[in-house]
């Protein structure tokens, strides 16, 4: 058996405002942008060099979902951003004024800062040790 998870859904109140954001600032790749409907598009987007999955950016399309946009788990930390740099990136961080939540520490597994996205999910960015 071969199976792998090949995106995942962030809910956004806007595609072009999550666009911007994840290509701006946090220097992601624009892998698909294609019209399905007046409403609706598929947006794919991935870290520079990910060979894994990709972010499916879905605008919200009724009051639930709007309700869940920045908040899909509950506050806690939503996805987890792996780094062979980890100074380049906060650094980066900082740079584009992206809120950070928790400054950078070092723990057993790695370097880890968790920072907000444009709506609020919070994600790690770690340097494994």
């Amino acid at each position: 058996m071969n199976q792998f998870i090949s995106h995942i859904t962030i809910l956004v109140h806007d595609y072009d405002e999550a666009i911007a954001f994840y290509t701006r600032k946090l220097h992601f790749q624009l892998i698909e942008d294609t019209v399905l409907s007046e409403s609706k598009r598929w947006v794919l987007i991935a870290p520079p060099g990910s060979a894994g999955c990709n972010l499916l950016l879905a605008k919200a399309a009724n009051e639930e979902q709007r309700s869940r946009v920045g908040n899909q788990t509950g506050g806690r930390v939503f996805l987890f951003l792996y780094t062979d740099d980890f100074d380049r990136d906060f650094q980066n961080l900082l740079d584009q004024e992206v809120i950070i939540i928790r400054q950078p520490i070092k723990e057993p597994y790695g370097t880890v800062a968790v920072y907000a996205d444009l709506y609020g999910n919070l994600w790690d960015l770690i340097e494994p040790s």
